[in-house]
């Protein structure tokens, strides 16, 4: 339990744990904590769950469902099924969207009471090394936990007015359909927002500076991405700057650094998100910070000993699960269980496209950069029984070393991203395609793409040709 203490005038609580920031990093660590026996304090500005649950991964990836049902009935007569998209109805996508969001959020306020952690809903402030103010009332703790999160960024001299220019923040309120967008960004976040308006019945185009889609993904895989959105008549502009916007009567006009122009009914700025760092006291207090992101080492631990940072806050991999992974690794760090530091080329990534964009581990090119010889193996999905029944193009690459184990998994293709829990465990315990080749996969199941493409690159392909 809390101690409380005087000091001042004001009523100070003092805790084991002082978190700063209720998203999935900061309660994570709140809920780990508390389970190993630490006094916890929970303090966040807005809602318990913070971005992912309530403005990203949860909401988005219901729109995208929403979008797949849609497509299903304008398909429908492939499957020999006698039906037909007639269109979307808004306001009831958002009650669905928002009531899926209603239900986690609930859960997670029961569970966050069911621990005992004291939660604080205020502007919070870092005022001393190990103190938070919120609500007129200060948080001392042995240890502060930093998890402010991130904010849609933009770009200079590009107005966000959350009608005709917006944010993703916005783009999941929308009760209708734009029937033309220009998304600018092919990033994860881009490329989701594009698959779901294109779904929904609108005209899309994305605006990509580098030279290709999600580009942080194996080559191979952006290639792939890009045919099966031509295939969608999804249009995209790669390796050419963003110039300029201009609000007109009819919408929005965007010129290109090349000279082309373009006009929507409205621009999605989807160019990455920037950490949520200031006018919080945290450069106050003599946190080494980088960019507006705080600098932590491998534990997490930022250079003032006592204060730790987690989440989109660091410079780390921008997804809830790695913010649930270092929130739970610095509660078992202070509890004394002294973990592992995380490996971020273990972490899994999925674009919730259509279709999705999957992998775990090292690129083709980051893994010759790194000096490994590299053996590359891809299992084309043409050749597995349920992706011809779900109707889907894409593929399993694996990349590896010779004669060694599996540096990375890349796969394009519906519905790829469920099978990342083997892959991940396939990188992680450092597996050879050797040691994968035996396991029998259910058939028929997108997971024996996975056994096919490792039996294949250990030299004994089935439904491949070797």
């Amino acid at each position: 339990m809390a101690t409380l203490l005087q000091a001042k005038g004001f009523i100070v609580a003092e805790f084991d744990l002082v978190i700063l920031g209720g998203g999935s990093g900061g309660y994570a660590c709140a809920l780990r904590g508390a389970q190993l026996g630490l006094s916890v304090a929970l303090i966040e500005v807005d809602k318990l769950g913070g971005t992912c649950l309530h403005r990203g991964c949860i909401p988005t990836k219901a729109l995208l469902h929403a979008g797949e049902i849609a497509d299903g009935a304008r398909d429908a007569s492939h499957f020999g099924v006698n039906a037909q998209f007639l269109s979307m109805d808004m306001p009831a996508v958002n009650a669905y969207k928002d009531g899926v969001v209603s239900k986690l959020y609930k859960g997670l306020q029961g569970l966050i009471k069911s621990r005992n952690i004291t939660y604080v809903q205020g502007h919070g402030r870092l005022v001393a090394k190990n103190t938070v103010e919120a609500n007129g009332e200060k948080y001392v703790g042995k240890n502060v936990v930093l998890a402010t999160g991130s904010y849609a960024r933009s770009l200079p001299g590009l107005e966000i007015d959350g009608t005709k220019i917006m944010t993703s923040d916005h783009a999941l309120t929308m009760d209708y359909v734009p029937a033309s967008v220009i998304v600018l960004g092919g990033g994860v976040i881009g490329c989701e927002f594009a698959s779901v308006w294109k779904s929904f019945g609108s005209e899309v185009r994305i605006i990509e500076a580098l030279p290709h889609l999600v580009a942080l993904e194996d080559e191979s895989s952006s290639k792939q991405l890009e045919r099966a959105f031509r295939k969608r008549k999804i249009n995209f502009e790669l390796g050419v700057r963003f110039s300029s916007a201009t609000v007109t009567e009819s919408g929005v006009s965007v010129k290109l650094e090349d000279g082309k122009e373009f006009s929507a009914d409205l621009l999605l700025v989807a160019v990455g998100r920037g950490p949520v760092s200031a006018n919080l006291g945290y450069e106050e207090q003599g946190i080494a910070m980088d960019r507006g992101y705080i600098t932590v080492d491998n534990k997490c631990r930022t250079n003032v000993p006592g204060i730790w940072a987690v989440g989109d806050l660091i410079p780390t991999l921008q997804l809830a699960h790695v913010g649930f992974g270092e929130g739970i690794l610095v509660a078992e760090e202070i509890a004394g269980l002294n973990p592992k530091p995380i490996n971020y080329d273990g972490v899994p990534r999925i674009t919730y496209s259509e279709p999705e964009v999957a992998s775990v581990g090292l690129t083709t090119a980051q893994a010759k950069s790194r000096g490994y010889d590299v053996v590359e193996l891809t299992y084309d999905l043409a050749g597995n029984g349920k992706a011809q029944i779900l109707g889907t193009a894409g593929s399993v690459k694996l990349v590896s070393e010779k004669n060694g184990p599996v540096l990375g998994i890349h796969m394009v293709g519906a519905r790829v991203g469920e099978l990342l829990a083997e892959a991940q465990l396939i990188f992680n315990w450092e597996a050879n395609a050797d040691d994968v080749a035996p396991l029998i996969h259910a058939h028929p199941t997108l997971s024996e793409a996975m056994g096919e493409a490792h039996m294949a690159l250990a030299g004994k392909p089935l439904h491949a040709h070797g």
